[in-house]
């Protein structure tokens, strides 16, 4: 009787040995993970994470995202939650040597590297909670009825991944360093070292050793023309990831299983695979489609005829902008004279991408008669900003010419640009470089800035004041003299009904 009482237990245990183990990991890794996940640090990143991209999204590129660069606006705000998790799961670590319960747990059948093994899944859960967080961000930019152009997952990877690599560390530095300020100190030196590889001086492949690379630009280029290795990037913070994750378990007792051992020489050379491949130089293809998208961006362009007086031109992805650059164009068009109305024009999108992400210069203005050129931004001040060049080009003929005005031509144009607005004197000081509607200022366009002397700036803020109906009529009356070389703003100011301004005409 003895026996077979004796017996029956041991065959219970022998069945369910092997996996009694692994079931007490993910148990573990379950209460880990949600108590990290209610550690105060890691509340307040989150909060702090989730709060700063529902503000920033909410009018982020003002409501016309390219995704191209949507993707890389998902990349910094997890590292905070990163840091969070570095400090908290350092400590969850080192719980048990604190409050001295080493040798409860040491009867356990979780082994020391079983536990390890815990705390990075707990690590995965909040790196998995980050991603759906990056997720949900992107496709709100991505569902924005102006949003165009296309993400990478490669970059959308990074802040996930990022999060993963930080608590790696932190397991992997309990298990190295039994301190508990030794996390802190990391964090020190991490934020640290990122003020230095953020800095000018820093543009070769070494940045691209950091956890997060951005660029010094707002320039929107098409996405064909980015050439950042990002998919590269991701492979090389994958294989750190995993290279601080098993260095953690083989330092914690798994130094025998020849799976871990293996498993580190993976991830170590995934890691190498990643950090050369995302080093090198960008790609003769890629330089050349930069060279040709801004020197002959109508070799790479869609174009799109509307009535018999407009022809649109934009790059693939920026199709769906057709659009809104029309609805400004026919509201300018609308007030000009008849000559005006009926003077063929073509929109033509134009990008300047010679000098990659890093450059911002700027778009020399066409000398083609009737071409306006519009950029790869919009929203914003980009719409009224476009508004001046396409008036620009009906007053003056060309782009290059309308730069040059210094004359009462000047109040036409910004008067034709910005009568038809939905707010007329907000959009003339967008619009001008010191955000004033007094005295003279740089105004900005598409390409080349314009300028308004004292005198024109007095005499368009009072015809904005006034109802566009009536002005329209005069404009459209006097055209032609009001359009001629050499007018002066006082008589632009007579001929639209209006007294002469008291300053000096600068340019008469």
């Amino acid at each position: 009787m003895t026996t077979l009482t004796t017996g029956t237990p041991a065959a219970t245990v022998t069945a369910s040995g092997p996996r009694a183990p692994w079931a007490a990991v993910f148990v573990l890794a379950r209460f880990e993970a949600r108590r990290l996940l209610l550690r105060a640090p890691v509340l307040i990143a989150f909060s702090v994470y989730l709060g700063g991209t529902v503000w920033r999204t909410r009018t982020s590129w003002d409501g016309f995202p390219a995704l191209q660069d949507a993707d890389r606006a998902t990349q910094n705000a997890p590292l905070l939650v990163g840091l969070a998790v570095l400090l908290c799961v350092n400590q969850a670590v080192l719980r048990s040597r604190r409050y001295d319960t080493d040798r409860h747990l040491d009867v356990l059948v979780v082994p020391p590297w079983r536990r390890t093994v815990a705390h990075l899944l707990s690590v995965a859960a909040v790196a998995l909670l980050t991603g759906v967080c990056v997720a949900g961000q992107f496709t709100w930019e991505a569902l924005k009825p102006g949003a165009v152009g296309h993400g990478s997952p490669g970059e959308l990877l990074t802040g996930p991944l990022s999060v993963l690599l930080l608590g790696a560390f932190g397991v992997l530095l309990a298990r190295l360093l039994a301190f508990s300020f030794a996390a802190p100190l990391l964090i020190v030196l991490l934020l640290f070292s990122s003020l230095l590889t953020t800095g000018p001086g820093n543009e070769g492949w070494t940045r691209w050793l950091s956890l997060t690379v951005g660029e010094n630009t707002s320039t929107t280029l098409p996405s064909e023309l980015l050439g950042r290795p990002a998919a590269w990037h991701a492979l090389y913070l994958t294989g750190l990831a995993l290279s601080a994750a098993l260095l953690a378990v083989l330092v914690s007792g798994g130094a025998r299983l020849r799976t871990v051992r293996a498993g580190v020489a993976g991830a170590v050379a995934l890691t190498l695979v990643g950090a050369v491949a995302q080093a090198q130089d960008l790609s003769p293809e890629i330089t050349e489609a930069r060279t040709r998208f801004s020197v002959t961006p109508e070799k790479e362009q869609r174009c799109a005829e509307r009535g018999d007086t407009t022809t649109y031109c934009a790059f693939p992805e920026w199709g769906a902008r057709t659009d809104d650059w029309a609805e400004v164009l026919d509201g300018v068009r609308s007030l000009a004279g008849s000559a005006a109305q009926d003077r063929p024009l073509v929109v033509r999108q134009r990008v300047e991408a010679r000098y990659g992400l890093d450059g911002d210069a700027a778009i020399d203005p066409s000398t083609r008669p009737g071409e306006v050129t519009v950029g790869t931004a919009w929203g914003g001040n980009r719409v009224p900003e476009f508004a001046v060049a396409v008036a620009g080009v009906l007053v003056a003929g060309t782009e290059a010419e309308a730069g040059d005005l210094c004359d009462g031509r000047m109040v036409t144009v910004m008067w034709l640009a910005l009568a038809d607005r939905p707010d007329p004197m907000s959009d003339l000081r967008r619009v001008r470089l010191d955000d004033s509607d007094a005295g003279s200022a740089v105004v900005l366009s598409q390409t080349n800035p314009l300028s308004m002397t004292t005198a024109q700036t007095e005499v368009v803020r009072e015809l904005l004041r006034r109802p566009k109906d009536g002005t329209a009529a005069k404009v459209k009356a006097h055209w032609a003299e009001l359009t001629a070389p050499r007018v002066t703003t006082d008589r632009v100011a007579r001929l639209l009904g209006l007294d002469e301004p008291e300053a000096k005409d600068e340019c008469g």
